[in-house]
């Protein structure tokens, strides 16, 4: 077996998660990584799009969740990017980052960053 890695980098959205009920409420950019590992070879073999994971639907699957739900952790919405996009793709594994460049803390960051891992 071949494994194939797709990535969607840095995916921009603006969403309303957050652990403060301002962040919640104004909202906020966030960025996204996806990884998807899966099979291809048949897609390969065959030159055939339709084997292969449709980069868009992967973004508007992240762009729905990002959207229309609301998390209080980041942890929660990544875990949850993760396991549909591999239930939904046929994945072997499925990596996802979210970041988020406004922290609101008291301090110098450039962002924080939760990463999670699902395998089938």
């Amino acid at each position: 077996m071949v494994t194939y890695k797709i990535s969607l980098e840095n995916i921009r959205l603006y969403g309303y998660h957050g652990a403060t009920q301002n962040e919640r409420e104004l909202g906020q950019r966030f960025e996204i990584d996806v990884e998807i590992a899966a099979d291809l070879s048949e897609a390969v073999k065959a030159d055939d799009m339709r084997r292969t994971v449709n980069y868009e639907a992967v973004y508007k699957l992240v762009e729905a969740e990002v959207v229309n739900e609301r998390y209080h952790l980041l942890e929660a919405m990544a875990d949850k990017i993760a396991r549909d996009v591999l239930r939904e793709f046929g994945a072997l594994e499925v990596l996802v980052r979210v970041r988020k460049p406004s922290v609101p803390i008291a301090g110098s960051i450039d962002h924080v960053e939760v990463e999670v891992v699902h395998t089938a």
